[in-house]
C-alpha cells in the first residue's frame, strides 16, 4: 500500500488564510470582517477548480 502525499495548498488559499495570522491582535468586533474577505476568497478559489 502507498502512502499518497497532500496535494500542497493553491497560493489563493495560503494568502486567504493569511489574513487570519494577526487576527488575536485585533479586537473582536474586527474578527466579523475578517472572517468574511476569508470566506469570499476560498469560494473564489473553490469556483475556479475545473469541473466546478
Amino acid at each position: 500500500m502507498t502512502s499518497q502525499q497532500p496535494s500542497p495548498t493553491p497560493t489563493g488559499i495560503t494568502e486567504a488564510l493569511a489574513g487570519l495570522r494577526d487576527l488575536d491582535e485585533l479586537p473582536t468586533a474586527d474578527h466579523v470582517a475578517r472572517f468574511r474577505v476569508l470566506h469570499d476568497s476560498l469560494t473564489a478559489a473553490l469556483s475556479s477548480i475545473d469541473e466546478v
